[in-house]
């Protein structure tokens, strides 16, 4: 396969801190590779020195000549004052309207990734982060790419978003880089793991269940002093191995191998015993809604609801992006009101509530002392720790917590505001996207944590490994007024969400009139006058790659690679012409 991308001894450093140290690897054809490491490890800074975005200090990168690649990283920023067409429909050079709503794979990206919904003409600058990133995302899409370089593209997807870009980019052909913590997107998509640790890059075949097992592996046969590291991936492991059918069913690791690892690993957790304490410390009574109604300004979100939450219970609650899932678990934390039926909360109940939203600390405290504000110590299930204790958990390491929060960033943030939480003690914990701005080692200890956490838990989160992990149950809102419950968890969230998107497909033609001869030739015109424009794009084409083979008479590779393209090209165009005829004996009929 052809090299796109490659990196000969290449180093970066901000400050006196290297994040890549000596760095040599290559991207090529087909390659879907999966970038993972700790926060600020130098995942970021890997993608942007290999697209471009940044100059290595030493070393050498190189990209194939005219290499059709486009990146969407965290810095990735659209023209000031443009629209959503402006920034992802006027690029394709379409006239008129009908012209790129009437092509399928424009329309699959704009429906996909929640663009239609937030309106064509919307301003771009008056979004919020995660739309804006959504909107930079399609226009990278959109493209016809060799190479697509992405920065945690799923933060600001929902479980059906998510799934739906892993099937995108699963269906197309180009190279793919991508820095995630989705580890489902990982395992579904990628074929290859980078591992940035220490300035250096591990790389391993496989997605995320073959990275877990050869880390594990990797760090028993060298007797590594990491015993709780080490402990933590043969637990993910041994879960992944014993979960969902879908999963289990494909690792391409060597099973012998990884059944030895994983023998003496306990299941993840005791729930009779769990819930066992968690009656103990909350007793009968948890949270209840009654005929509980509960609106926001366009719709009501839930009528006439009656939901018992008792102790121990694990409840995933999922729905599409502005289906009211922050709204409800707002009514549930006592943080707002129904607007008819009432909520009741048990006298015992201590709830922490985990927000999207940051809330503002003293900067010039240390993260120690945050923590310590709070407590000094904390009992979690089995678990009995110090606040440093708990910070190292949480990616603190002993000379992080010496780090004024005001030098926090974001997603460090985040995570203070958990691990804060967690120090109350609460046996209530009502989580609002958790996982967003964690990194996968940081996953793992909150997962081991929850695992064994004795209390009553409610959490939003698109990471679906997540959920099936720590969570019993799973409840959705699908928009009807009601809170719907789901035995067979995410996967049948999927299944109920594309029946209901069939269901309206399949209704929209019978309120449509039946076209006319009129309109068929109307539309068969503008279908003609879009082609004839195709036709000469492709001619051009056609036209530079003759040129560009002749320049590369001498170059074997490029000669294969240019020769492919023209072929395809050739193709199009054939296709292209077909479809022109059948198009001018409509308008001539």
């Amino acid at each position: 396969m052809a090299n796109l991308v490659n990196l000969e001894s290449v180093s970066k450093s901000f400050g006196v801190r290297p994040l890549l140290d000596g760095v040599s690897l290559g991207v090529n054809e087909g390659d879907r590779i999966g970038v993972v490491g700790l926060n600020g490890g130098g995942k970021t800074t890997l993608l942007e020195v290999l697209a471009g975005v940044e100059p290595a200090d030493d070393g050498r990168v190189s990209r194939s000549r005219d290499l059709r690649m486009a990146v969407v990283t965290q810095r990735t920023e659209l023209p000031d004052g443009s629209t959503v067409r402006n920034a992802v429909i006027d690029p394709l050079g379409f006239d008129a309207e009908h012209e790129w709503a009437s092509d399928a794979r424009v329309r699959s990206i704009l429906d996909g990734l929640g663009i239609t919904a937030l309106g064509l003409d919307s301003v771009v600058s008056t979004m919020s982060g995660g739309e804006r990133r959504r909107v930079a995302l399609a226009a990278a899409l959109i493209q016809d790419l060799e190479l697509i370089v992405l920065d945690e593209p799923t933060n600001h997807l929902d479980v059906e978003g998510v799934r739906w870009l892993a099937e995108h980019l699963l269906a197309r052909k180009c190279a793919l880089v991508v820095v995630t913590h989705d580890r489902w997107f990982l395992d579904t998509v990628c074929n290859r793991t980078w591992e940035v640790v220490q300035g250096k890059v591990e790389q391993y075949e496989g997605g995320y269940a073959d990275w877990i097992f050869a880390r594990a592996e990797r760090q028993r046969l060298a007797d590594a002093a990491e015993e709780k590291r080490q402990n933590l991936a043969r637990k993910e492991l041994a879960w992944l191995r014993r979960g969902a059918p879908a999963r289990t069913s494909k690792p391409r690791y060597r099973i012998e191998a990884a059944e030895a690892l994983i023998a003496d690993v306990p299941a993840p957790r005791d729930t009779v015993e769990l819930l066992a304490f968690a009656k103990k410390r909350l007793g009968r009574t948890v949270i209840e809604l009654e005929d509980a109604t509960l609106s926001i300004p366009d719709r009501v979100l839930v009528r006439d609801l009656t939901w018992r939450i008792g102790p121990g219970d694990r409840i995933g609650l999922v729905g599409v992006n502005g289906s009211g899932k922050t709204t409800l678990l707002k009514l549930l934390a006592g943080e707002r009101e129904p607007e008819t039926g009432k909520r009741i909360q048990g006298q015992t109940v201590k709830i922490a509530h985990l927000s999207q939203e940051l809330h503002d600390l003293d900067g010039s405290m240390r993260v120690l002392e945050a923590i310590e504000e709070v407590a000094r110590r904390v009992v979690l299930g089995k678990y009995e720790m110090s606040a440093s204790q708990l910070g190292e958990r949480f990616g603190f390491s002993s000379q992080k917590q010496w780090t004024p929060v005001s030098d926090l960033s974001g997603g460090e943030r985040r995570r203070l505001q958990l691990c804060r939480l967690l120090m109350a003690e609460p046996n209530v914990l009502l989580l609002d996207e958790p996982t967003n701005d964690l990194d996968i080692d940081t996953l793992q200890q909150l997962e081991d944590l929850l695992d064994s956490w004795p209390g009553t838990l409610v959490v939003i989160s698109h990471d679906r490994y997540l959920v099936e992990r720590v969570c019993d149950k799973v409840v959705a809102l699908f928009g009807d007024g009601k809170l719907t419950d789901l035995p067979g968890g995410i996967e049948e969230y999927l299944k109920r969400r594309d029946s209901l998107r069939d269901r309206e497909t399949a209704a929209a033609p019978a309120v449509e009139k039946a076209p006319s001869n009129a309109a068929d030739q109307r539309a068969a015109r503008k279908e003609l006058a879009r082609l004839e424009r195709r036709l000469e794009v492709l001619h051009k084409k056609e036209a530079d790659l003759h040129a560009a083979l002749a320049e590369a008479a001498t170059d074997p590779d490029r000669l294969l690679k240019l020769d492919a393209e023209l072929r395809a090209v050739l193709a199009e165009e054939a296709d292209v012409e077909a479809a022109w005829m059948a198009a001018a004996e409509v308008v001539e009929g």
